[in-house]
């Protein structure tokens, strides 16, 4: 059975005032109406086997029940796999943990193929050619990625029956930066726009609550860079896919960590100034997520001391990493992708430890270059 609604300014609110006690002040944060943690789980890795759908599940419950209320996933993720994991998880929530629907965010995303075998195959078999839709092999880029209207909107079908939810709270496009060596910068930009305009419809439909743009390179990449998007002319499609309407393009997921601190560079152009994407997306009225925080625990053990103890004394490695990430002024949310119990205990810590202030951040970092 799938579950009704989405998530509320009202239910977040409640969530907030529910855990509020149990979490640090400056934990949550209040985003286009909804309070939202500043930690969210992320789902990316794993095997696509039955002992980690239970890992999952397990963490996304425990999470929940901890203060996080932002629950990211996609549906090449695990092949599908992440997204009904999920599912499980939400409906232990809502059935037997007294968390409600409207509590918490569910974000996914669309445009990578959720096969691991055969891809060009199977998207010619699946969806290239047939009379019920308009799709053609040429608008698979990169053996990989498709942006196709049709084929976003069959995909969020499948997501929400994954999912099991009537309604996404976010949906991304997925890298769409993907297809930038394959088309040229007009195909490219028509592409995004026509995404747009199908995901507009998805949120007429009720289908999902906004959408954004998941990247990897696109926001963080120097101008002259292949994958390089302007987050104003990104929003200027919108605009222009919702037809003199209000559009629904809400937020950006990017990654953002010590290793990758490209958010607070000046990448962006707006108004004629340079300024980093956090800034743009702040002016633009854009939630900004950061992916890839522990790097894939790749920095964990190479902080310098110093720079450690300024992130907090006592936190562990993962700890520091994270409070770096989620503590940048403009940033909503910083998804952690954890499984095992001691990964969810020392993570979860984090939400009973104040972010750093503004003032602090920006000091720790002029004084560690």
């Amino acid at each position: 059975m799938s579950i009704p609604g989405r998530a509320t300014p009202e239910g977040t609110r409640r969530y907030r005032e529910r855990l509020g006690t149990m979490c640090a002040k400056g934990h949550f944060r209040e985003a286009a109406e909804y309070h939202v943690g500043s930690l969210g789980i992320g789902t990316y890795l794993g095997e696509p086997d039955e002992p980690t759908d239970r890992l999952v599940s397990d963490a996304v419950v425990e999470s929940a029940k901890q203060g996080i209320n932002l629950i990211d996933t996609a549906i090449n993720y695990r092949f599908e796999r992440a997204e009904r994991s999920i599912n499980e998880a939400l409906q232990r929530l809502v059935k037997v943990e007294g968390i409600a629907r409207d509590e918490v965010l569910v974000c996914s995303k669309g445009g990578y193929l959720p096969v691991s075998q055969n891809p060009s195959a199977w998207f010619k078999k699946e969806y290239a050619g047939k009379r019920k839709n308009s799709i053609k092999m040429s608008d698979l880029a990169a053996g990989c990625h498709c942006m196709h209207p049709e084929y976003l909107s069959d995909q969020l079908d499948r997501s929400l029956t994954n999912l099991g939810v009537s309604c996404i709270d976010v949906y991304y496009v997925h890298n769409p930066e993907a297809q930038a060596g394959d088309v040229s910068m007009e195909i490219f930009r028509d592409r995004l726009r026509l995404a747009f305009e199908a995901l507009e419809a998805a949120v007429a439909q009720d289908k999902i609550g906004c959408y954004g743009v998941a990247s990897w390179d696109a926001f963080r990449s120097p101008q002259d860079h292949p994958s390089y998007m302007d987050l104003a002319d990104v929003k200027a499609l919108a605009k222009e896919a919702a037809a003199g309407k209000e559009d629904h393009l809400r937020y950006i997921q990017l990654p953002f960590s010590l290793a990758m601190p490209e958010a607070l560079m000046e990448t962006q152009q707006l108004e004629g100034e340079a300024v980093p994407v956090l800034e743009a997306a702040r002016r633009l009225g854009i939630q900004v997520v950061a992916s890839a925080p522990l790097c894939q625990g790749q920095i964990l053990g190479k902080i310098p001391k110093t720079l450690g103890d300024s992130l907090g004394e006592g936190l562990s490695d993962a700890q520091q990493v994270l409070q770096f990430a989620r503590s940048a002024p403009g940033l909503l949310t910083a998804l952690v992708g954890m499984k095992t119990p001691l990964h969810l205990k020392d993570n979860l810590r984090l939400c009973r430890v104040p972010p750093m202030d503004a003032p602090t951040y920006i000091a720790t970092l002029q004084s560690s270059g």
